[in-house]
């Protein structure tokens, strides 16, 4: 899972960013609303913690126009102000949450989750299903007809983006996205990487699962009989 923090307290940022990387999420960071938009229009992300007083511009014209655009990111408004008015601001045009500053971990994880689950990017146990595997994305343990492995953060990612995306076959492009940002400087050959190690797991696993390549195109789970 993606996250993108727009957050204009540099320390708080940080911080965030070290939570949710420990928990297993990959993050991005900007600190002005301006930057904060132009990475939110490029729809990679999974989720948005959005602070509303920023510089340049303000969190609820951000969330208006993404929103305007048909980005439909869960986004959950961060924010030190405890008018109710700010509340049913951000509600109204679209947050799907609100935490207010001074907030526990515990809490914002747990924000995080049900914001995913409602998108129904992941199941409450944080497990997904495929064929014959099951991955759970907390623990990154891959498993299959009783034997288990752990993945890299990595693998897991992509493993996670190539089975939520079921029978959609994944360029190398939009793999490239998700799992380094829109402006990494990977190349095809990280990707490729990546799918030879999760191939190789998939095969000690003894698993029905294959990555199949679609030449120029990009891959797809199948499962063979």
């Amino acid at each position: 899972m993606r996250i993108l923090i727009v957050e204009d307290e540099v320390h708080l940022a940080e911080a965030l960013t070290q939570i949710l990387k420990k928990n297993n999420y990959s993050v991005d960071t900007v600190h002005d609303g301006r930057s904060g938009l132009d990475n939110a229009l490029s729809g990679i992300y999974d989720l948005l913690l959005l602070d509303i007083m920023l510089p340049e511009m303000d969190g609820i014209t951000l969330l208006k126009t993404i929103r305007s655009e048909g980005i439909a990111t869960p986004v959950i408004m961060l924010t030190a102000k405890g008018e109710i008015s700010d509340k049913i601001s951000g509600l109204d045009y679209g947050a799907d949450d609100y935490v207010a500053k001074p907030f526990s971990t515990g809490e914002l994880l747990a924000r995080i989750r049900a914001a995913l689950r409602r998108k129904g990017e992941v199941v409450p146990d944080d497990s997904l299903k495929f064929g014959d595997i099951e991955l759970n994305t907390s623990t990154l343990k891959l498993s299959c007809n009783g034997k288990e492995l752990k993945l890299i953060l990595k693998e897991s990612e992509l493993l996670e983006l190539l089975m939520t995306r079921k029978q959609a076959v994944t360029s190398k492009e939009q793999i490239i996205e998700k799992l380094w940002g829109f402006d990494s400087e990977a190349e095809y050959n990280n990707v490729e990487v990546y799918i030879s190690f999760l191939r190789k797991k998939l095969t000690f696993l003894n698993a029905s699962v294959k990555i199949h390549t679609i030449r120029g195109v990009g891959y797809v789970l199948e499962v063979i009989s």
